[in-house]
């Protein structure tokens, strides 16, 4: 799959959703994972993103994790565009979103959305067609699938149920193409 992309959470206020998030980025090829303005638990002064129970791959092992106190110390590569995942009016569905192949995602905490600060810096908002809000963990799983299923390279798939899917051709790269031969073969025919 050309390009990559980060996802992360702004609000985040429990462990385990941060830890699965990162373990679902890991496993759909995540470049990395970020936490924005994370709860402080108020027994131990910590962040919420100190301990990853719910992360059993030991992904941060694997891909970087980045913790910002605000969304303006969010550094998001250049070329890349900030994807909002937030339910609101102005929101793409997401069935109908076409992915940028650089790409960073960041959805709102559990009990809160995205902050407004968050959601005026995103280049554009996303939302999943659903009746109510999802688990933070498992709406940034289905942003992922979503991601790899249109720019993974997978086959169309097929008009019947049952059906299996025809194999996408491999790309072939043709020979050095010439526009001056190409316009005077046209002329000629």
């Amino acid at each position: 799959m050309r390009g990559y992309f980060g996802i992360g959470i702004d609000g985040i206020s429990k462990t385990g959703n941060m830890g699965n998030l990162i373990r679902t980025g890991h496993a759909f090829g995540a470049s990395f994972a970020f936490a924005v303005n994370p709860k402080i638990v108020a027994h131990t002064g910590e962040p919420v993103t100190k301990p990853f129970l719910t992360d059993t791959s030991n992904s941060t092992d694997q891909i970087p994790f980045y913790q910002y106190d605000t969304v303006k110390d969010l550094v998001v590569p250049k070329g890349c565009q900030l994807v909002g995942v937030e339910i609101s009016d102005d929101a793409i569905d997401l069935p109908s979103f076409r992915h940028p192949t650089r790409a960073v995602y960041v959805l709102g905490g559990e009990r809160t959305s995205l902050s407004t600060e968050t959601a005026e810096r995103c280049d554009m908002m996303i939302k999943i067609p659903t009746k109510f809000s999802l688990n933070v963990a498992t709406a940034g799983a289905i942003v992922m699938y979503d991601r790899q299923r249109l720019l993974g390279g997978f086959p169309d798939r097929p008009l019947m149920a049952g059906q299996k899917p025809e194999e996408k051709q491999a790309h072939v790269h043709g020979p050095p193409r010439n526009r001056r031969t190409s316009k005077a073969k046209k002329l000629k025919s």
